[in-house]
């Protein structure tokens, strides 16, 4: 099954910014277009907006003057669902309701001839409870595009419960021709990456909850440790408050309020206040108009420790131990297997975050997770109020004579990076088992989608396969609520691994 012939018109019903931005999509990729809204006259300022957009392509070089005037005689607003008659394929981007979304294409359906595609572009409702109205569902397919849908790359091509292979092949196929990147995708509350981002948000707000940073300190240290594109707290500011809580309540609510998924009470917070993000002016942070932006958490300077003791490689921060060395610290190595500790020379130990807390141990510093240890500008310490503060001096100023900032954050276990990203990479492979993608598509989607440096299973490659299935247990122990517990194939592929290395 082959993409829909350029010649084929293409409808877009719901003119608002997405509906505008897929209309251009398959404007400039060559196909006639057709707009529609139940709002009188809506369709055609619609056009007029995109023509606009078409203007400004041809002054910033990327479409020439010949090709916008052929797209602007492709595009033609119709009166009525009627003028839709003649389309190969119609794409719903209405209201997020699930009635509404019905009757619309209950409509369509006599309208259209019965090889027409039918899509949706919703991002929460499911699927197949959208075709189930309709008399043919195996044409029904979703096509998830992301906002900006002109600048955006990520298509989900979402197949519900009664697609036809052969309309998921022809609409993953249509994408693809349009210049897209296509992922397929079941049916599952919040396809791919609406699901599995989730713990982006909510373990950042957690660590927010629990006191111990605050939203300038976490985004910091997910953008310059972790070395994600925005943190949780400015990235919500930017969705919006109440969209992003939208989507994980109905995430949460449709996996039947499983606690992986439980909505933030900050949150909800934030958003009965109307402090909704940029669009209000005030959300996480002040976005008004001479407000001052907060600055991270950053540790005052402290000399380096002479020299440090190193118990094993420290498995994913191993290559600290030359950047040690390089900054003119001594390095004494100590055979230990799996070790992940520093010892100081006060005899404190610095530890790479694992699920546990300072608290329960003597003397203890944990540091996070970075994405790549060279190339972090920011590193966060987490201590408890008995770790001794010569311990608390020597970490800081260790990874300040490498070059790093210092955020110093509350007792936290597996602290902000670490915890995230283990909980990103279990919601993968928990997704992979149940058949809602593959691996290659879960990672392309997490990068295209929502900006993230590794896909899921590229971080799980890069970590060791058991690091997220430990760090989780360990944080499972201290909050036994379900949250933290691995899932099975997480589990399965962390043992799988465990018992070929020892039998290797």
């Amino acid at each position: 099954m082959t993409a829909l012939d350029l010649s084929s018109p293409v409808a877009v019903v719901g003119t608002g910014t997405m509906g505008q931005g897929i209309a251009q999509v398959a404007l400039v990729a060559g196909h006639p277009v057709r707009l529609y809204d139940a709002v009188p006259d809506r369709a055609r300022e619609a056009a007029a907006a995109i023509g606009a957009r078409l203007d400004r392509l041809v002054e910033k070089g990327r479409l020439t003057a010949a090709d916008r005037d052929a797209a602007r005689a492709r595009l033609r607003p119709a009166d009525d669902l009627a003028g839709l008659a003649d389309c190969a394929l119609v794409v719903e981007a209405v209201l997020e309701r699930l009635d509404v979304k019905q009757e619309l294409f209950r409509s369509l359906e006599e309208v259209v001839s019965p090889d027409c595609l039918l899509a949706t572009n919703t991002s929460s409702l499911s699927v197949t409870a959208i075709g189930g109205a309709l008399s043919h569902p195996g044409r029904f397919v979703g096509l998830h595009f992301f906002n900006p849908a002109p600048l955006l790359p990520l298509v989900e091509v979402v197949s519900g419960f009664a697609t036809d292979v052969t309309s998921a092949t022809r609409a993953y196929e249509t994408a693809r021709a349009w210049g897209k990147t296509p992922v397929a995708c079941a049916d599952t509350p919040g396809f791919i990456v609406n699901r599995i981002a989730r713990p982006y948000y909510a373990e950042a707000f957690a660590v927010y909850e629990a006191q111990a940073a605050d939203p300038a300190t976490i985004d910091a240290v997910l953008r310059e440790s972790g070395g994600f594109r925005m943190g949780a707290f400015e990235l919500t500011d930017l969705i919006g408050q109440d969209v992003n809580e939208s989507v994980t309540h109905s995430v949460w609510q449709s996996f039947f309020q499983d606690v992986r998924f439980t909505p933030s009470l900050a949150q909800r917070r934030l958003v009965e206040s109307g402090r909704l993000g940029r669009k209000t002016g005030r959300g996480w942070y002040d976005h008004r108009e001479g407000a001052e932006r907060p600055e991270p958490h950053t540790a005052e300077k402290q000399q380096p420790p002479a020299y440090v003791v190193a118990e094993g490689d420290l498995g994913p921060a191993s290559e600290l131990l030359a950047m040690i060395r390089e900054a003119g610290i001594e390095v004494r190595e100590e055979d230990e297997d799996n070790g992940t500790r520093l010892v100081l020379p006060g005899g404190g130990q610095l530890a790479l975050a694992d699920g546990q807390t300072s608290v329960e141990f003597r003397d203890v510093v944990y540091f996070d997770l970075a994405l790549d240890y060279r190339g972090a500008t920011r590193i966060a310490l987490s201590a408890c109020q008995d770790t001794g503060a010569r311990t608390v001096s020597e970490a800081t100023g260790l990874f300040q004579a490498l070059g790093k900032d210092v955020s110093l954050i509350g007792d936290v276990p597996g602290m902000i990076v670490a915890r995230t990203v283990a909980r990103i990479i279990d919601l993968a492979y928990d997704a992979v088992a149940k058949g809602v993608a593959t691996e290659e598509d879960v990672d392309t989607a997490m990068r295209l989608g929502v900006n993230y440096p590794l896909g899921p299973f590229e971080w799980s490659r890069r970590l060791g396969r058991t690091w997220a299935c430990s760090v989780l247990d360990d944080l499972h122990q201290r909050d036994p609520s379900g949250r933290y517990a691995p899932s099975l194939a997480l589990y399965r592929h962390s043992f799988a691994t465990e018992k070929r290395e020892g039998a290797s």
